[in-house]
């Protein structure tokens, strides 16, 4: 199972960690704390010493009623972070965490090597097109409606069989415009109570039906810190026990705040040869 990344050929047998790295400021956990260019190169630094196979890139919040963003202020906040990382690190896998096509046609023209799009595709009908021109890997995360509506839309009568036929449909999309490298997301926390986060995380192995390399991104969410009574600072270890479990249900690559605990993860599970 490999991806290819500008050329690059990822195996994806053994699982990858992928760096969040947030140029907003009002990100739900390190909003705000990324905004010089000193920091940023400092952080993504720290990511890559740590093991990082990719950096993810955002500058649109997309927690739960965030607000809403133009997209010349996310071009704005983004496109110099990609080109200064690039410039002092280039070898830099760099992921784009965005919903708009011409938002990744912009970064991949700068050297962005993933498209990361939280809609699948919903929130643009160009987005497919411009990722198959590029042909860079696509990774599709699960939601209903946008940050601002999805809280109001975690209703289902079977959530895992409703996401399968979701991602069914998105794959038939992206394979019809000619995208090869597809990555599967089940979206945890988006458009989904507590009690569903656990339901798909408890069903993780099912979503192999699909043939598509899943990653997991559940980094210091809700539904870590709710279960625990603690707080987002406080929610490492949670994050690190449900990155564990993801592993074993099939996960190949886990999308984190904290990239040193999450190679751990992988070297761990790793060692079990499973």
């Amino acid at each position: 199972m490999t991806i290819n990344c500008l050329g690059q050929l990822i195996d994806l047998t053994r699982p990858k960690v992928m760096g969040i790295l947030n140029v907003t400021p009002n990100s739900f956990y390190d909003g705000g704390q990324y905004v010089t260019e000193k920091n940023i190169l400092e952080q993504v630094e720290k990511m890559l010493v740590e093991g990082a196979d990719f950096i993810d890139l955002g500058a649109y919040s997309s927690k739960p009623n965030a607000a809403f963003v133009t997209q010349d202020e996310e071009l704005e906040r983004l496109l110099p972070v990609v080109k200064s990382v690039l410039k002092h690190f280039p070898q830099t896998l760099l992921s784009i965490d965005t919903f708009r096509s011409e938002v990744a046609k912009s970064a991949l023209d700068h050297g962005a090597a993933i498209i990361n799009d939280i809609a699948a595709g919903t929130l643009d009908e160009k987005m497919m097109k411009v990722v198959a021109q590029y042909q860079v890997p696509y990774v599709m995360m699960h939601m209903k409606g946008t940050p601002q509506t999805m809280t109001t839309l975690a209703q289902y009568e079977n959530i895992v069989k409703e996401m399968l036929f979701y991602f069914s449909e998105k794959i038939a999309a992206a394979r019809s415009f000619g995208i090869n490298d597809l990555i599967v997301d089940p979206g945890f926390g988006f458009a989904k109570t507590l009690d569903q986060n656990y339901e798909v995380l408890q069903k993780l192995e099912l979503f192999q039906i699909l043939e598509l390399p899943i990653l997991v991104g559940v980094s210091r969410k809700s539904m870590v810190y709710k279960v625990l009574e603690s707080s987002v600072q406080e929610a490492l270890n949670g994050t690190t026990v449900l990155n564990t479990i993801a592993l074993t249900k099939g996960a190949k690559i886990l999308r984190v705040h904290d990239v040193k605990e999450a190679i751990e993860s992988v070297k761990l599970f790793n060692r079990l040869e499973i």
